[in-house]
Formats: C-alpha cells, sequence, structure tokens
C-alpha cells in the first residue's frame, strides 16, 4: 500500500530524468494533475495527458531536456512529507533560489507555484520544491 502518491510522483519523475526516458507514467490525483501542470506551465516538463482505462486514471508525462541531452530538472524535492507538514505564509512564500526555481503550494485556493501565491497573498502547504 503507498502512503504518499505526490512522493512517488516525483521519484517517479526524477528516475525517468536520470535514465533519459522521454515519457513516464504517473498515478492520477487532482494534487497530482495540478502540480504537473505547474511543472508544465514553468518549463520543467514537455506536455502531459490524463489517459482513463474504466474506472482507473494515469497522467503521462512528457520529459523535457535540453539540447546537450541534459535533463531541465536539477532537482525535484518532496518538502512536506506525512509525518512533518510545512506550512509557510504569503510573506514566506515570495522567492526560490532567486527566482531559479518554483515552489508547489497546496492553497485555499487550489494547487499554485509560489509566484502565483505570492501575487494573490495567500500561503499555505509547500509540497514540493523544483529547479
Amino acid at each position: 500500500m503507498m502512503t504518499d502518491i505526490i512522493a512517488d510522483s516525483l521519484t517517479r519523475i526524477r528516475n525517468a530524468a536520470q535514465r533519459r526516458l522521454d515519457v513516464t507514467t504517473l498515478l492520477h490525483s487532482n494534487t497530482i494533475e495540478a502540480t504537473v501542470s505547474i511543472f508544465v506551465d514553468k518549463g520543467y516538463l514537455e506536455s502531459y495527458k490524463v489517459k482513463e482505462d474504466g474506472n482507473k486514471k494515469t497522467i503521462k508525462v512528457v520529459l523535457k531536456y535540453d539540447e546537450n541531452e541534459k535533463s531541465v530538472i536539477n532537482e525535484i524535492k518532496k518538502i512536506s512529507k506525512p509525518g512533518r507538514r510545512v506550512h509557510q505564509g504569503k510573506d514566506e512564500i515570495r522567492t526560490f533560489k532567486n527566482g531559479y526555481g518554483t515552489l508547489v503550494v497546496s492553497t485555499s485556493q487550489g494547487v499554485l507555484a509560489n509566484d502565483e501565491a505570492f501575487k494573490r497573498g495567500i500561503g499555505g502547504e509547500v509540497i514540493c520544491s523544483i529547479w
């Protein structure tokens, strides 16, 4: 039984990038879909597509590489864990890695990137970081 589906998804993306795979498959949840959508918007992933097989959904993710065949993702890390939740207020969430990285934050208005959460003036639980 899997207890942390978000950590599993991040690990699948990390492992696929290290092996230089073109595509990887993630289990579906609304939080994971929103997180992957943020990664695509910020340019860390090429694209994603939700596939339905009966009542089971998966997310097919296409990874992105630069011209030297190196992954665009330097580091992808889970911040909030089941045993230790990390929350940040609207003032603490401003930048990550001097603007080169992105924090994914679960807020009362949905799952947002840290810059969008700062613009809206809300904080929340920090799910993961990527740069």
